[in-house]
């Protein structure tokens, strides 16, 4: 069976007053289906960049990107929106949560975009959030939880629509060590359900749960 994820040979680079800087330099790598694998470095590595590009967020310059068996590097915008929305499920360190909307209704918004029913979307909702221990506070809104809580509403939107992929970036940077702790051990058992996760850090100890860590330095990968 055919890698999850396949890089070969990815360049991405962006132009400065300085010149041209390769921010990814000749990258390739190959995630299998239900991996768990931590991507680290310093900033300025290339690590975010790499998960930009892992994430349908942004194209490489040159090298391709095969994501479930599709070369998905040359895809136009709307294609990779619906890559990004039917394939993959986000986490952010900023949580990125709307304050308006309460847990219920922010983990409903991505089911909305991909055209599933009322009722259907509810559902899913419901049982992603008690699957990251918050049913008791379905209804409550980002100001009135903890940022563990926050997380886990962050975790549960990412989960909700059975994603083949999960990216998280710096999932406990803004969580103090109790509830980074909690949320990596949400983390492991995703994985141990079946789920493809890849986390993108800087601390070593989070980078150290997954199955197989790979170091980035200055563009290109030290191991993998």
């Amino acid at each position: 069976m055919e890698p999850l994820i396949v890089l070969s040979d990815i360049v991405k680079r962006y132009p400065t007053k300085g010149g041209v800087v390769a921010a990814l330099d000749h990258i390739s790598l190959s995630v299998e289906e239900g991996e768990f694998v931590s991507i680290t470095g310093q900033s300025g590595s290339g690590k975010s960049t790499l998960m930009n590009i892992l994430g349908c967020l942004d194209q490489p310059t040159t090298g391709e990107y095969h994501l479930n068996g599709t070369a998905v590097s040359t895809m136009k915008e709307n294609q990779l929106s619906y890559w990004r929305n039917h394939v993959i499920g986000f986490i952010f360190q900023s949580f990125n949560l709307l304050p308006s909307l309460n847990a219920l209704e922010n983990v409903e918004l991505p089911l909305i975009y991909r055209g599933l029913p009322r009722r259907e979307r509810r559902r899913l909702a419901q049982k992603a959030l008690t699957m990251v221990g918050l049913s008791e506070r379905m209804m409550h809104k980002p100001f009135e939880l903890s940022g563990g809580q926050q997380q886990r509403v962050a975790i549960a939107r990412a989960i909700a629509a059975h994603p083949k992929l999960i990216l998280a970036d710096e999932p406990t940077g803004n969580l103090d060590s109790r509830s980074g702790q909690e949320i990596m051990h949400i983390l492991q058992q995703l994985h141990q359900s079946g789920s493809t996760l890849i986390v993108i850090t800087h601390d070593n100890g989070v980078a150290a749960l997954a199955q197989r860590c790979i170091k980035i330095a200055d563009g290109r990968l030290q191991n993998g």
